[in-house]
């Protein structure tokens, strides 16, 4: 019963929830940026001091050209993928910082071959092609309708090198007027998108058609063929250029991104077992390899014979010398190691002059720098973003097992480049490629759930 007098008051709608809005952490991406320069100028400054006995008269222009490159990048970010993921941008600047800092200290050592001007250059191109990639490219799933066109200019950059004499006893380069590049860096690239577009969209018949074998689904030959063909061509050629590292990570690419594409775990163990043999094949069979087998099994053999220490020996003699703290920036002798000390083992140097302490906080990073390129693919919804975000981070990922493993005498050695750290354009370039395809990727993931819901 109602008093008389008594206000009635309508019920109302209840009022919209607020809509959440996702934090872009641009600030936190800059701040990163900032200590990353400022860690690659204390490594410069550290070099100078310890060789000369006071900074290098170019440090500043280094930290000033690092940095306007690093603020360039962040700028491009900023306005072209705000939601993009903060760390990989500073992870890359970082590592490329000490990449030009450790080339830098073994240029003082030789006076006649100055590669850190050169990959000073490259590391330019690089970033250019950085924020190209992130300015142009406005949705990751353009690239899946190009899916051939990218295999295509991936087999012949792959086929190039044949036409140019062996370096080192490979044939991966193409040497005009002075200038060179590695083809097959880009191709790994290109051969990620395709191997994501295909799968993507081949994933149910890949999965659930065929005969089932023992533990495994075998998929159709109508749809596994193709891309096998293309790897086993891939795969076919590199081995002809005896280029053994590069094959190793394409195969390597393949089976994860299979793996991914399918679910289906017998891929993984199929992919070891067709590696383990064709490794011990090729091992036995192609003398270039062979030596470096024996290489890996009798590291010391050299010395007992009285020629003194090859380079993996040496390598070995440079980790040790580092001990957990290391001997500081240039304060040690990895340039004993001979030729590929600025490429192939420059992670020696890394492990002689930053100890055991320097080089877990450098693979520290090259994990965070693959987790975050798996986060991006595992939040994105569409199966082509999240291919390809897994097959660039496992790029990276194979690669510094691969090199790692060589240099410490786990594996056999393979000529490839430590992502941006050694001496080397092609690399460096690819690999701040992947990182702007992988800013893009990851600008999509979070911004599917701006407004709903956090990721």
């Amino acid at each position: 019963m109602m008093h008389a007098g008594a206000e009635v008051i309508a019920p109302t709608a209840d009022a919209p929830a607020p809509v959440a809005r996702l934090p872009r952490r641009r600030g936190v991406e800059l701040s990163l940026i900032v200590l990353a320069v400022l860690l690659s100028v204390f490594g410069y400054c550290a070099v100078g001091l310890a060789r000369n006995g006071g900074v290098p008269p170019g440090a500043a222009g280094y930290g000033a050209g690092l940095g306007v490159l690093a603020l360039l990048a962040h700028l491009t970010v900023r306005l072209r993928a705000p939601y993009a993921d903060p760390l990989l941008l500073p992870i890359g600047v970082l590592l490329n910082g000490i990449g030009l800092v450790l080339i830098y200290r073994l240029d003082l050592e030789t006076p006649g071959d100055q590669a850190a001007p050169t990959q000073l250059v490259w590391s330019t191109l690089g970033v250019a092609l950085f924020v190209f990639v992130v300015a142009a490219l406005r949705d990751h799933r353009v690239l899946q309708r190009y899916a051939y066109v990218c295999v295509a200019a991936a087999l012949v950059l792959l086929t190039l090198p044949i036409l140019f004499p062996a370096v080192n006893g490979a044939r991966i380069w193409i040497r005009i007027a002075g200038f060179s590049i590695q083809p097959g860096e880009f191709a790994k690239v290109l051969l990620a998108v395709f191997f994501a577009a295909y799968l993507a969209a081949n994933r149910t018949a890949l999965a659930h058609a065929g005969r089932r074998i023992w533990f495994m689904q075998l998929p159709t030959g109508r749809v596994l063929g193709p891309v096998v063909a293309i790897w086993l061509l891939s795969v076919g050629v590199l081995v002809l250029e005896r280029d053994l590292g590069t094959s190793l990570l394409f195969f390597g690419l393949f089976v994860v991104m299979l793996y991914v594409a399918t679910g289906r775990i017998g891929w993984t163990a199929v992919g070891l077992l067709l590696a383990s043999l064709g490794a011990v094949a090729v091992g036995r069979l192609e003398p270039h390899v062979h030596s470096r087998v024996e290489d890996w099994l009798h590291p010391f053999a050299s010395i007992a014979a009285g020629e003194g220490p090859n380079q993996l020996a040496q390598s070995l003699f440079s980790f040790a010398a580092g001990g957990t703290f290391g001997t500081g920036l240039g304060r040690g002798h990895s340039v004993l190691i001979g030729f590929a000390v600025k490429s192939d083992f420059i992670l020696a140097t890394a492990g002689e002059e930053l100890g055991l302490a320097g080089l877990s906080a450098l693979f520290l990073l090259y994990g965070l720098l693959v987790e975050r390129g798996y986060r991006a693919g595992l939040a994105l919804r569409d199966p082509f973003g999240r291919l390809l975000a897994v097959g660039l981070a496992s790029i990276w990922a194979l690669q510094v097992f691969v090199i790692a493993g060589g240099v410490t005498g786990l594996i056999p050695l393979t000529g490839m480049a430590m992502p941006f750290l050694a001496q080397g354009g092609s690399s460096v370039v690819t690999n701040w490629a992947i990182v702007a395809l992988l800013i893009r990727i990851s600008d999509s993931a979070r911004r599917q759930y701006d407004g709903k819901a956090a990721p």
